[in-house]
């Protein structure tokens, strides 16, 4: 089936000396995977390798043959150029990780509107964001709502987080409940939003300890969660 689509690019592979294997997350049909051969080599092409930059805009045309197999892509071009996204290199460190956790947690090859316009305007703000230390904890958090493991934000006024459940709770009940710092400051992210989010003040040591909580949250909650390679990056931009 032919479609006309906004899409986001979400990793770019070299394959051979000259193809790429593209994974695209669409507003049509979820995430897609699509060869395209020749297009590190070919200068005449209508697809540029500038254009499949990890997290990307792109609005394609793309023949969905939905067999489980690698799709075809008729045409794409770029939609919307980012301001600094990809020329401010903390904010493409954060772009890396990001990517990286969306290729690691997106399975769906389904369409789902509310976590693509969640992906495009999370991704708007932080272009044109100054102060961007503590994005990448609210975008994590916020994500887990379109992947079905939100933490319940009903008892905010007890005072354990039990990671396995999702849930606040009076004590303990396993291996896997938090207390202290990293509970209040996951209520804290839980109610402001990315306008709000520097009323949060973290220095490296807390950002590293939440973002650890957080990952170890994935881990729990989606099945062969890899951490990302790019955490190392990160971890050495915020220093």
């Amino acid at each position: 089936m032919l479609v006309t689509t906004r899409a986001l690019v979400i990793s770019a592979l070299k394959y051979g000396e000259a193809d790429l294997i593209v994974k695209i997350y669409t507003l049509s049909d979820g995430l897609r995977t699509y060869m395209l051969k020749g297009v590190l080599k070919s200068k005449k092409g209508k697809f540029k390798a500038s254009m499949f930059q990890l997290l990307t805009r792109l609005e394609i045309v793309a023949n969905h043959r939905n067999t489980g197999k690698l799709e075809y892509l008729k045409d794409a071009k770029v939609s919307g150029s980012y301001f600094s996204l990809h020329t401010n290199p903390v904010k493409s460190a954060l772009v890396m990780f990001l990517a990286e956790m969306l290729k690691n947690t997106i399975q769906e090859e389904e369409s789902n509107p509310a976590l693509f316009e969640f992906l495009e305007s999370s991704l708007e703000f932080l272009d044109h964001a100054d102060r961007i230390a503590n994005f990448h904890l609210l975008f994590l958090l916020k994500l887990t709502r379109y992947l079905g493991f939100s933490p319940e934000n009903n008892s905010l006024d007890l005072p354990v987080f039990n990671l396995l459940n999702g849930v606040f709770q009076e004590i303990p009940t396993n291996d896997y409940c938090i207390t202290g710092k990293n509970v209040e400051l996951l209520k804290a992210f839980i109610e402001c939003d990315f306008f709000t989010l520097q009323s949060i003040k973290l220095n490296k040591s807390g950002r590293n300890e939440f973002l650890k909580m957080l990952l170890l949250y994935y881990e729990l909650h989606i099945e062969g969660f890899r951490k990302p390679r790019s955490l190392t990056v990160l971890n050495e931009i915020f220093e």
